[in-house]
């Protein structure tokens, strides 16, 4: 069957505090791990009240510290934000204390608004034009000690130097995404919980054109998406609006605190904002764990995905445990 992973943004709780939910996704992790989960991974977004994970490569150390088996990796490190000699000695020192346990997922967009953005990059010499590329390169100079003589970098050594950057995954959710996943010989994790392309056609486009590197010899791609889990389909459809209400609020520019299902059933829909749902729900797996599987099980096919990484958004964290523990029976 399927290896089954997740995707944790550590979400913050209406009621309750981020610090609790960095608490939170260090326990869902040595659950996780028990239940056999491939991998677990951290993203990172800023300025965003319902989302505590800001500093992916903090997190990857403390759930790898309180894990054995799974690998932890950042889904992702937004590029665009750091000095690429950075992020090559921060996950070199993760690849030290837990060898072969750490992955190493890039993002292309910063993770937030322009301001957040600015004021994240405003000390690096910031450039209106898209230069993922040229710090992935960057990176890769880096690793391989590939600057010619004379170049000012030539002499750089990300340390510790000895040990390998962990294997790379390109995060996506366009057909841009897919190719250069390709291109750059990346493992690829296509972001099928937001994105509006389809995921079998960006899965077709990243095998097309998949070049082998030092990282990955041959293609390898993960399907992210968003399910929700629970002993019964009507169970799961209650749990299910205050990701309903998250989508609707983010629509409109309101980035609050997950709701309760109570909060979220008083809610005054507007026609628009049940479209929206309506549209947020073709991304949506909900059910029992028979139903959701029923759901993704012509996703996975379509796709071909090689792994499946979830996420689960919701405002109780044992509803949330719970609904790994299903999803695990379903695919047992």
């Amino acid at each position: 069957m399927i290896p089954l992973s997740i995707l944790d943004l550590s979400p913050v709780s209406a009621g309750s505090t981020a610090a609790q939910a960095l608490r939170n996704s260090l326990d869902l992790a040595r659950l996780a791990d028990g239940l056999g989960f491939t991998r677990y991974w951290v993203a990172e977004h800023h300025n965003l009240p319902a989302i505590a994970s800001s500093a992916p490569d903090i997190m990857i150390g403390q759930i790898a510290a309180v894990t054995r088996n799974m690998r932890i990796g950042s889904g992702g490190v937004m590029l665009p934000n750091h000095a690429p000699l950075m992020v090559a000695e921060r996950f070199k020192v993760l690849e030290a204390l837990f060898p072969g346990r750490i992955d190493l997922g890039l993002g292309r967009a910063p993770g937030t608004d322009p301001a957040t953005s600015y004021a994240l990059r405003r000390r690096q010499g910031i450039s209106e034009e898209d230069d993922f590329l040229d710090r992935f390169n960057e990176l890769m100079l880096l690793e391989t000690r590939g600057f010619p003589a004379g170049h000012p970098f030539h002499n750089v050594r990300a340390m510790p130097s000895d040990v390998p950057l962990p294997p790379i995954y390109l995060l996506g959710s366009s057909d841009y995404s897919a190719q250069l996943a390709g291109h750059i010989g990346a493992a690829f994790s296509f972001a099928h919980h937001f994105a509006n392309f389809d995921a079998a056609e960006a899965m077709r486009l990243y095998r097309h054109n998949f070049k082998p590197s030092p990282s990955h010899d041959k293609p390898y791609a993960i399907l992210a998406t968003h399910v929700v889990c629970a002993a019964t389909d009507r169970e799961a459809e209650r749990l299910a609006t205050t990701v309903d209400l998250n989508f609707v609020r983010r629509a409109k520019g309101e980035f609050q605190p997950l709701a309760s299902p109570e909060d979220a059933a008083s809610y005054d829909y507007a026609p628009i904002d049940r479209a929206r749902i309506a549209q947020n729900r073709t991304r949506l797996s909900v059910g029992s764990p028979q139903t959701v599987k029923a759901k993704l099980m012509p996703l996975i096919e379509s796709t071909k995905a090689d792994e499946l990484m979830v996420t689960t958004m919701l405002f109780d964290h044992a509803a949330r445990k719970r609904s790994y523990e299903l999803l695990t029976k379903a695919f047992a």
